[in-house]
């Protein structure tokens, strides 16, 4: 959808890149919290000024709600969507524990597994040796979804969290490294789990890839 520039001066603009798994969970979530955005579609290698000035680290994704409030970091920008509304209940406010939970696992996958799954990508990209030991170590990390989705629907419990959100671009990544492996390892529920969010309309909504931003276009609202 697109907008007129005099039509959209209050809607927050994210600065996004389409396949960037941060960008994806913060769409994701700004999705699933009905909260309409003004999409800016960049590329890393002419990263517009605008962005630069604003977030100087030059990553995505940024969320520029004024000129006094902008967030740098895609679980800050989902808490905040999600904090102004939260329609499907991802947060389960009603269940603190469950809300540390999610947080406990978001920060352990964050933490450790992003590196792994990095190591274990360039091993597979340039052919090394230690794929197998990089993919194992990984697999520490699968076993431990595995597990929960053993238990209940989703990762925290039997509905939707913002941990499934928060997760799910970095599972997608992992399927695609060695895909033949992956379709025959013993995770059949992160498997299904994942089909799930890849087969969804939200899904095909977040990928949605307009053009590059450029300062002339209209505005291109993402909701």
């Amino acid at each position: 959808m697109t907008m007129t520039h005099n039509q959209n001066s209050s809607i927050p603009n994210l600065y996004s890149l389409r396949r960037c798994p941060y960008a994806m969970r913060a769409r994701l979530a700004i999705l699933k919290s009905d909260t309409p955005v003004i999409l800016r579609n960049i590329t890393l290698s002419n990263k517009p000024p605008e962005m630069l000035t604003v977030s100087p680290k030059g990553t995505v994704p940024v969320l520029v709600i004024s000129p006094e409030l902008i967030i740098e970091e895609s679980l800050e920008i989902m808490l905040w969507v999600l904090a102004q509304q939260d329609p499907n209940n991802l947060l389960q406010i009603e269940s603190p524990h469950l809300l540390l939970q999610m947080f406990q696992l978001i920060s352990r996958f964050d933490d450790e597994f992003i590196k792994c799954l990095t190591q274990y990508k360039c091993a597979s990209r340039y052919r090394e040796e230690n794929i197998e030991q990089k993919r194992q170590d990984c697999e520490v990390y699968l076993a431990i979804l595995e597990r929960r989705l053993n238990q209940h629907h989703f990762l925290i419990s039997d509905q939707e969290s913002l941990a499934d959100i928060a997760l799910f671009p970095f599972i997608r990544q992992i399927a695609k490294v060695e895909r033949q492996w992956y379709l025959q390892s013993p995770y059949p529920k992160l498997r299904a789990w994942l089909n799930r969010y890849l087969q969804s309309a939200e899904f095909t909504k977040v990928m949605v890839n307009p053009p590059f931003w450029e300062k002339t276009q209209s505005a291109f609202i993402f909701t």
